[in-house]
């Protein structure tokens, strides 16, 4: 069995890495996949595709949508969609996909600290299994395909 497993959620920390490596060292068939983490491209995309804006509303409007088609097809092709919630900023754009992929009928893992439980328990019942670190993503990864445990 082969899963696609769309990775979402904080760009400030490496945890995407440490998934991507864990599923290669335990020999795992997933196809990862995950937005633009480069805040640069991310955000100029519009202007670098359709001509640049003198209107910061115009300009993250432009990036928004042709990173919202990006983000739209990955979720909707992946079985599984993990979104880290970190601590250092609010992800409102992890809370978005999280609905999303609730709201597609998705599995869906949660990733975050004891310390924002509170704020995310709506996020947190929508999810499949909600857990703290990448290794934990990778412990319920394997477990689904191999019915090992760690």
């Amino acid at each position: 069995m082969k899963l696609r497993v769309y990775l979402s959620g904080e760009i400030h920390t490496d945890w995407r890495e440490t998934i991507k490596q864990g599923v290669q060292e335990a020999g795992l068939d997933i196809e990862i996949s995950a937005p633009n983490t480069c805040h640069e491209d991310s955000d100029d995309c519009g202007d670098k595709i359709l001509g640049a804006e003198t209107n910061n509303f115009w300009k993250d409007h432009k990036a928004s949508k042709i990173n919202g088609l990006r983000t739209r097809k990955l979720i909707s092709d992946a079985d599984i969609v993990v979104v880290r919630f970190g601590d250092k900023y609010k992800q409102w754009n992890a809370a978005f996909d999280a609905g999303y992929a609730a709201a597609l009928g998705k599995s869906l893992i949660v990733m975050h600290g004891s310390d924002i439980v509170h704020p995310l328990k709506e996020v947190d019942a929508a999810a499949q299994a909600v857990c703290e670190t990448p290794e934990q993503v990778v412990d319920i990864l394997r477990y689904v395909m191999t019915n090992q445990l760690p």
